[in-house]
């Protein structure tokens, strides 16, 4: 089967989640020997797979981790992407990738930034306490060079913030900052959202 009729069948999958379980094994089994575009996918269909049924990727977990390291950008998103989702689901299984996880934080890739951001929301949605010792991550990407980056680096403070402000309490002052100053539009929205949502399970 050639690379776009590998990506077709995905496809047809991604849009039938009642065959999801039973091809979990068929979507790991794409991680090797396979094109950047079709590894990303599987990585990314792994995740969505993982996010309903996480004991049935717990056996691809180490290979779907060992992208973090890709040389290629896209598939460090990607399996970015992938523990997110599999995390908030089941945070003990992407614990033992949690130092590499957070040291992409760094990543020279803007776009790995942004889906560290974004994997780190899905997993603080039902595992906040993760993040206690994290939130300083946090606090530098809001000064990110990229634009995009700085969208969605305050969304991480209103997931908290509706969870668990105490750990971001400590940060209203730099996001009333943003919320009032940053040049870019979403990110003041976004910042305000991030304030209102401390606000108002803090009492501050």
């Amino acid at each position: 089967m050639d690379e776009k009729e590998l990506y077709a069948q995905l496809g047809a999958l991604t849009k039938n989640k009642a065959q999801w379980k039973e091809n979990i094994p068929f979507a790991a089994s794409l991680l090797k020997g396979q094109s950047v575009k079709i590894t990303g996918k599987s990585l990314w269909m792994l995740g969505e797979m993982g996010l309903l049924y996480p004991a049935g990727v717990r056996p691809f977990l180490e290979e779907i981790a060992s992208f973090l390291d890709a040389e290629d950008a896209f598939l460090r998103e990607r399996a970015l992407n992938a523990l997110g989702r599999i995390g908030r689901a089941e945070y003990t299984l992407v614990r033992p990738y949690w130092e590499k996880l957070l040291s992409l934080a760094e990543d020279g890739s803007p776009n790995v930034r942004l889906s560290f951001i974004w994997a780190s929301e899905n997993i603080a949605t039902n595992t906040p306490e993760a993040y206690e010792d994290a939130v300083p991550v946090f606090e530098r990407l809001l000064d990110d060079e990229n634009v995009r980056v700085r969208m969605e680096a305050p969304e991480m403070f209103r997931v908290l913030g509706k969870r668990k402000p105490e750990y971001v309490r400590h940060c209203l002052e730099k996001l009333r900052l943003l919320s009032e100053h940053d040049g870019d539009r979403v990110v003041r929205i976004h910042a305000g959202g991030a304030i209102r949502a401390i606000s108002a399970h803090s009492g501050s």
